[in-house]
């Protein structure tokens, strides 16, 4: 089956990649989930999806596996986590790093699962949905296995929303012009189409809630923003001779005079699903 991330991001394609490329995805998203503004929009999103003991929740797009097996301390000890990726290295890294919790790893589609109506009590899905073709028909997937009742909770990023000071002015609007499309997403607003998407699907008590991440260094900021990261490959970089040189020297300088600021706002919305 055609596979329903397709964009020309990194993360969109994982298994497509050169090995070495691969690897360095995979330790992306490892720091990402150790980073505290991550942690921290993470616990919103559990406060959000309110595990209980004894459900079976999906995790759609599960990554490394950290949020499934998060969540399956959560219902443990007779519930159950199916931890869904579409890559199948990055599968292979999870199970590889399975801790013995009651975690069933798949590789599939978050747009066409392999999994029966109504089959679980929650949904996880955590920056997935910038990545795919069609953001509401992956809803309406997870809301398809998702019995009556159930809660949906999507986390997403809205690209729109990064901004930076410190560096000279406009640069970092230049920068964002050239690398849009290879560094962040096309649909580089979805955070904030999360509510508008739910209430379309007629779900109920529905809760939005922005969480503004705040780096006040360029190392910090390179865990989650590949446009302030020096290791991303040079050939990796859509931009004209000389500008990202120029860029990343502005960023070392605004980090050594400590005046380096970035922002960028996540969406956790939840919904619960009509019976």
């Amino acid at each position: 089956m055609e596979p329903a991330q397709k964009e020309r991001t990194p993360f969109a394609d994982i298994d497509g990649l050169p090995a070495s490329m691969s690897a360095m995805v995979l330790d992306a998203l490892t720091e990402m989930g150790r980073h505290t503004e991550i942690r921290r929009v993470r616990r919103v999103a559990f406060d959000m999806l309110r595990p209980r003991p004894g459900q079976r929740l999906l995790d759609a797009g599960s990554g490394s596996g950290d949020v499934a097996r998060r969540l399956a301390a959560e219902v443990s000890p007779t519930g159950e986590v199916i931890a869904l990726d579409h890559s199948a290295s990055i599968t292979a890294a999870a199970i590889a790093r399975h801790d013995g919790s009651n975690v069933r790893y798949v590789t599939g589609d978050v747009g066409a699962m392999d999994l029966p109506s109504d089959s679980v009590d929650g949904v996880w899905c955590e920056r997935v949905l910038q990545h795919v073709d069609s953001a509401d028909a992956s809803i309406g997937e997870l809301i398809r296995v998702t019995r009556p009742g159930g809660r949906i909770c999507l986390v997403d990023t809205d690209w729109s929303s990064l901004g930076f000071d410190g560096m000279p002015a406009g640069l970092g609007e230049v920068v964002m012009a050239h690398v849009r499309g290879h560094f962040t997403p096309k649909q580089h607003d979805m955070g904030r189409t999360l509510r508008r998407r739910l209430v379309a699907n007629g779900l109920s008590t529905i809760t939005a809630t922005p969480v503004t991440c705040v780096f006040t260094t360029p190392e910090s900021a390179a865990v989650v923003l590949p446009m302030v990261n020096p290791r991303v490959p040079e050939e990796t970089w859509a931009t004209p001779p000389g500008l990202r040189d120029e860029w990343l020297a502005c960023v070392d300088a605004a980090g050594a005079s400590g005046t380096f600021l970035a922002v960028l706002t996540i969406w956790v919305v939840a919904g619960t699903v009509p019976g």
